[in-house]
């Protein structure tokens, strides 16, 4: 066959947006999609007296490295007590310690103004707070808040987590230049030579751990408290939260972090890590219900557009799912995915719609992961209208295996055998998902399913895709799989679609260009594939099926 490449092109669609300005809103909803597949409740967004206060009236002085964490707190309290409204921070270079925000009180930054968190660790107390779902010792976070309610940072100004001061740097994500220039700078190498740290404590926190105190205080572990680095931005259990227009880059760990929050509207917002940055995550919705993201930019050293509900048994226990969110009109660019489930899903995830994202050298497009011990279940998630550009892995993936030992796959039809054990609490369950309307314009690969023999990924669509890749579809441990209108354009010679220990899979109007092989099945497990071709004739000596699998196997023209 001819091998043709197709190149898209990829647009955003600007939504209109809520404006951010000095006086009350005049609404108290966000509109959105109104044909959802889910009954979708009506996001409330904060409003706020048009009260306003400058930090500069608390004594806060621009363009200077001295700290403004009194001035900003203290106009923030003042507005609070005061039954709320704006405070401003104007153009100027600022530099603070912890914001900690206030219910009733919108934090507006203007038009050049840049808010630098200072790198001092003596500004950041060690608190009890959370990381990766789990409760846990931790620093102050740069912007803070908890048990709040109708709080928004809003604006066209920028906040700068300063996380060189906090994070290791691995020697893979450098040149050698610079990875001279960091050692050179000071901090602890690991025993291996091939991560930095920033101090003797950074280290001994990440790497000697049986060093630490048996029981953790906040006192005792003082000189470890650099590898307890903090989310930047850390919104805990609040209602009517709105973040719009500003800019968050160059976070300690995890960019923005809303947990257990109601009602949560994200909007134009651009969230920046550099592209090294270990944990550098983007967005992480945690346990969150009811919100939109709207027209926002990703550019992160860790996944851009995070779902998760807590971590393992204390996951579970909370019970808390993220559900009820709709995400549109978002561009990522560099991240390790662009929009991501997991692997933190312990609590649940349900009623996710996300339409028109762009991914534009996103390491992995649409991520999906999880591992025996999680639990919960990710359950009725709608993909629409998805553009990709240049994916270096996955377009598509799903891997139960997250951080396990690396499964053996066949080198040619990339088929695995994994032991059944039997389902417990603690076996994650991906189900009820659909995809429409995905167009990708090169990855290594279209899509790779990788699901455990006990609670296979079950009830997938896959609809109207156009995929440039050197790799075509995957699938172990699916069932029930429906394809339709699939167009595979293989840069490399393979198989076009294999399916392994997977059931009931109807594959129609299915074509590829570039393969040497269309078709394979195999696996003791693999039962009822259909295939249904548009008019071409297939035999059974064109798609090589194995003698195991034919009688499972129908050919439709």
């Amino acid at each position: 066959m001819i091998k043709f490449k197709t190149s898209f092109l990829i647009g955003t669609v600007l939504l209109a947006v809520i404006s951010c300005s000095n006086t009350i809103f005049a609404q108290n909803k966000t509109a959105v999609k109104t044909n959802l597949p889910f009954t979708m409740p009506e996001v409330q967004i904060p409003k706020f007296k048009a009260d306003t206060l400058s930090i500069t009236d608390f004594g806060a002085i621009p363009n200077t490295e001295e700290l403004c964490t009194t001035a900003i707190n203290n106009a923030i309290t003042k507005a609070s007590q005061s039954g709320g409204g704006v405070v401003v921070i104007p153009a100027g270079l600022w530099t603070t310690g912890p914001i900690k925000m206030k219910s009733n009180v919108n934090l507006h930054t203007k038009n050049g103004a840049f808010i630098s968190f200072t790198a001092d660790l003596n500004q950041y107390q060690l608190i009890e707070s959370y990381f990766e779902g789990n409760k846990v010792l931790r620093c102050e976070s740069p912007i803070m808040g908890v048990d709040l309610e109708n709080i928004a940072i809003t604006g066209e100004g920028i906040f700068d987590g300063n996380g060189a001061a906090w994070r290791p740097v691995k020697i893979g994500k450098m040149t050698a230049g610079q990875w001279q220039e960091l050692i050179q700078s000071g901090g602890v190498l690991s025993k291996d030579g091939k991560i930095w740290y920033p101090s003797e404590g950074a280290f001994i926190g990440n790497e000697e751990k049986s060093k630490l105190p048996k029981t953790p205080t906040a006192e005792n572990m003082k000189p470890y408290k650099q590898a307890l680095r903090p989310v930047m931005v850390s919104l805990v259990n609040c209602k009517k939260l709105l973040l719009d227009g500003v800019t968050f880059q160059n976070s300690p760990a995890w960019n923005v972090n809303p947990l257990l929050c109601e009602h949560v509207t994200l909007s134009n917002l651009t969230i920046r890590n550099p592209w090294y940055s270990q944990n550098g995550d983007g967005l992480d919705l945690e346990s969150c219900r009811i919100g939109t993201v709207t027209n926002c930019r990703f550019d992160v050293g860790d996944d851009a557009i995070c779902i998760k509900s807590g971590k393992d048994k204390e996951g579970r226990e909370r019970g808390k799912p993220t559900e009820f969110f709709v995400i549109t009109d978002c561009v990522v660019y560099h991240a390790h995915g662009g929009f991501t489930i997991g692997s933190e899903m312990s609590g649940g995830v349900k009623n996710i719609f996300a339409k028109n994202l762009t991914f534009n050298g996103t390491d992995c497009g649409l991520r999906f992961k999880s591992v025996r011990g999680r639990g919960g279940v990710v359950e009725n998630i709608w993909m629409e209208d998805i553009r990709m550009n240049n994916i270096p892995t996955d377009a598509i993936n799903f891997n139960l295996y997250y951080f396990e030992k690396a499964i053996k796959e066949d080198p040619q039809t990339g088929e695995v055998t994994v032991e059944k054990i039997p389902v417990s609490e603690e076996t994650p369950a991906f189900k009820n998902m659909y995809f429409k309307n995905i167009y990708v314009n090169g990855a290594k690969q279209a899509l790779k399913i990788m699901g455990i023999p006990e609670m296979p990924v079950q009830n997938l669509q896959f609809k109207n895709m156009i995929i440039r890749s050197d790799v075509g579809i995957q699938m172990n441990y699916a069932k029930n799989i429906d394809f339709q209108n699939i167009d595979l354009r293989l840069d490399k010679p393979g198989i076009a679609a294999s399916i392994s220990n997977s059931q009931n899979v109807n594959i129609e109007s299915f074509k590829a260009t570039g393969e040497n092989q269309l078709f394979w099945a195999g696996g003791l497990a693999t039962k009822a594939i259909s295939v249904k071709t548009n008019g071409e004739k297939m035999t059974f000596d064109v798609v090589k099926l194995p003698e195991s699998v034919k009688n499972q196997v129908k050919i439709m023209e």
